[in-house]
């Protein structure tokens, strides 16, 4: 199928990642393709959702309201999530990039699809899930949330949209069992709305008048309240804002006063 090129945003290399661009075609009236490359696994970057940004900036005030479908031009990945070492190092990194990506998304004024295309892990699950749709191709890659086997702890704002969009078991086996979902197994889950290549997308687009949808000028408040606990988390600045370092610190302190209650405990036992 035929697709106009509309334009393409660069995303520019830094120290530890070699850049890209995210390429906006059109295969359909009013239906805008974000497909994004950004080596080795689209990481989410401050580059990246930078461009990203400005990518559905550009749709939403240059162009028609319809219908905005993302996907990655690296066949083994939709994306794999942040460059932890990367977010760790960089202040404010969830609350100033993060954060408001997932935001802009979860209330974009037009319907939005993520057509995974490949693995999908951790924040690139993420990202996907604050999509109205998705599409997954199939031919390979999982979803997957594996904070459980790297030890870090999902944040409120992360946790919120799957707890609204999944089932609690669900829920439970791709938090504490980091469950990889083929796309069979996500289907049978829910977490996406179909198999398929960008065909099934554009047929999903048809068959719920999607383009029409875009058109209210209603949508993306609608979509803010359908949201709201995940907005409201997603916006907290400063102290309302969950941080990671404070639950690391208060889970360590825990462990060590659980530590010496036992050897206490222990003690007092003994001398009995």
């Amino acid at each position: 199928m035929a697709s106009n090129e509309l334009f393409t945003i660069p995303i520019p290399a830094t120290k530890s990642h070699p850049g890209g661009s995210i390429a906006c075609t059109s295969p359909a009236p009013q239906v805008y393709v974000l497909t994004w490359t950004s080596p080795p696994d689209n990481r989410l970057t401050p580059a990246f959702n930078i461009a990203l940004m400005t990518a559905l900036d550009i749709i939403e005030f240059g162009h028609p309201p319809g219908v905005v479908i993302t996907t990655s031009a690296i066949s083994k990945f939709y994306s794999n999530g942040l460059d932890l070492q990367l977010a760790l190092s960089i202040p404010g990194f969830l609350e100033n990039s993060l954060y408001p990506l997932f935001r802009r998304f979860l209330t974009y004024p037009m319907p939005t699809i993520a057509l995974l295309n490949g693995h999908s892990f951790a924040g690139g699950f993420m990202l996907a899930m604050h999509h109205d749709y998705r599409v997954f191709t199939g031919a390979k890659g999982y979803l997957c949330i594996n904070e459980l086997e790297f030890g870090v702890p999902l944040m409120p704002p992360m946790s919120s949209i799957f707890r609204i969009k999944t089932t609690p078991h669900v829920y439970r086996d791709m938090v504490l069992e980091a469950r990889r979902f083929d796309a069979e197994a996500a289907l049978e889950a829910g977490l996406v709305d179909r198999i398929g290549e960008l065909d099934a997308a554009l047929s999903l687009i048809q068959e719920r008048a999607l383009v029409k949808k875009g058109a209210s000028t209603a949508y993306g408040m609608l979509k803010a309240e359908m949201y709201r606990e995940s907005v409201a988390l997603l916006d907290a600045k400063g102290k309302d804002a969950a941080s990671r370092p404070e639950w690391q610190a208060a889970e360590k302190k825990r462990k060590a006063e659980g530590a010496k209650w036992f050897k206490d405990w222990n003690t007092d036992k003994a001398k009995l």
